[in-house]
């Protein structure tokens, strides 16, 4: 800990750093990231002193031996300064590391509290500082990002139900340490920022302050190249999102329209797609390839793009983004008033009115998926067709074909199909008054 005084919330901090906190956008109620570290722990006093509703997060990932002394310590801030504080322990061994390792997945764990934290129109503030912005956009050049890795990170972001802002992102750590020793803070010095086995660390203490030395207004001039880097991201999202409004039919996008844009418009607009998906995007080399496998093979063919949690495949006119789902090795049977997950649809099976779970209880249901042969029987009184033939008129996939729930009522004299994934259901179960008494509701719970 470095020792000081107890600053009071009256103290006269400087312009530099009380503006950006004098204009802050609206919110409902407003936090403040406190890790107990020096950044966090400026920020938390000169919030405290202009703002009377800021409520402290800290998030102790359990990673140092000094963790609990670390979270006394923010305790005992909060208490002195009158500010509310809420603790979340986090266990980060259950979170994957990546490629990024133990740092990625300790970002992850402590974002995912944020996330539950925030209620509407919540704001959370970080402490991140010019520096942290240059070891960003130099550790993202290292791994070869794009322009959109580039941009660094943003001063704001929507977070959950509410939103994250970096006041000080145009501040170096330098001018806060010098504030802070001033004021005659105190603050927890993390084990981990001195150990130059972390990537971020050996920027931080090897590389930036020779960078710095050489060019004194480093920070500038890479905060510059950071938003020349987030216009172009911008605009690479606006004319992807031009281009899907073209090329798409129903969450899908039209072979014949992608064909006709560049193979960089191509790559920019199934990237932009990945991304609002929030799956992990390729390297360009195995996207272009893979692009071009898939625009150009035969009908006949089933070629495809695998990823990580994901696969782009191409049936009939369409490419899909197909998500990456496991689906019950067994039947299950249907509960009232329950919802019950299949792969990526949900299945509920509810009373038409209050009276009927009395009076008519719902025969028994089950789910499952094909098994060859299924026959299903539109009306009461008309022919079965094959299920197979009926789902290739309708255009079902055939890797979706596989996993469809299907549900039955099951009977003495043989089970009756009555779903089909929410492509069909019996009238027994469906419109406006289902002849069972009961609805059954067969949902997506992704599009």
């Amino acid at each position: 800990m470095k020792a000081g005084g107890n600053p009071a919330r009256h103290v006269d901090w400087p312009k530099d750093l009380l503006r950006p906190l004098n204009t802050l956008p609206e919110h409902s109620r407003l936090w403040v990231a406190f890790s107990g570290g020096l950044d966090s722990a400026l920020l938390l006093h000169v919030v405290a002193s202009c703002h009377c509703d800021v409520t402290a997060i800290h998030i102790n990932h359990q990673l140092q031996t000094n963790h609990r002394q670390t979270e006394q310590f923010c305790r005992d801030v909060c208490e002195r300064l009158g500010v509310p504080i809420v603790v979340e322990p986090v266990d980060v061994a259950v979170f994957d590391t990546g490629a990024g390792g133990l740092e990625e997945a300790a970002r992850n764990a402590r974002y995912q509290v944020f996330e539950r934290r925030l209620g509407d129109g919540d704001l959370i503030l970080m402490a991140h500082h010019g520096d942290d912005q240059a070891e960003t956009v130099l550790f993202r050049l290292l791994r070869g990002s794009g322009v959109r890795g580039l941009a660094g990170m943003p001063a704001s972001r929507t977070l959950g139900r509410g939103s994250l802002y970096r006041p000080w992102l145009a501040v170096g750590r330098d001018r806060l340490q010098d504030v802070a020793g001033s004021a005659g803070l105190r603050w927890v010095e993390d084990p981990s920022n001195i150990s130059q086995a972390y990537d971020r660390n050996f920027l931080r203490h090897a590389i930036i302050p020779d960078l710095k030395k050489r060019w004194p207004s480093l920070l500038k001039r890479m905060g510059h190249s950071a938003g020349a880097c987030r216009e172009s991201a911008e605009l690479n999202q606006r004319l992807a999102e031009l281009h899907w409004q073209s090329c798409s039919y129903n969450g899908r996008l039209i072979l014949a329209e992608l064909r006709e844009l560049s193979a960089l418009e191509q790559r920019n607009l199934v990237r932009w797609w990945l991304q609002l998906r929030r799956f992990k995007v390729p390297a360009n080399a195995s996207l272009d390839q893979g692009l071009a496998d898939l625009l150009s093979a035969a009908e006949d063919r089933a070629p495809e793009i695998r990823g990580v949690g994901f696969s782009l495949r191409r049936y009939r006119d369409y490419l899909y983004l197909v998500p990456d789902v496991m689906v019950p090795e067994r039947p299950i049977s249907l509960s009232p008033n329950k919802v019950s997950v299949w792969g990526g649809w949900e299945l509920s099976l509810i009373p038409d009115s209050p009276a009927i779970t009395s009076k008519n209880p719902p025969p028994p249901i089950r789910v499952s998926t094909r098994q060859g042969g299924e026959r299903v029987r539109f009306h009461p009184e008309g022919p079965s067709r094959a299920l197979k033939t009926w789902l290739q008129e309708q255009g079902v996939p055939s890797w979706e074909r596989a996993l469809l729930p299907l549900v039955f009522r099951q009977r003495s004299e043989g089970d009756e199909l009555v779903a089909v994934g929410d492509l069909w259901c019996s009238d027994q179960y469906s419109g406006s008054a289902p002849a069972s008494g009961w609805r059954l509701i067969v949902a997506r719970d992704f599009n």
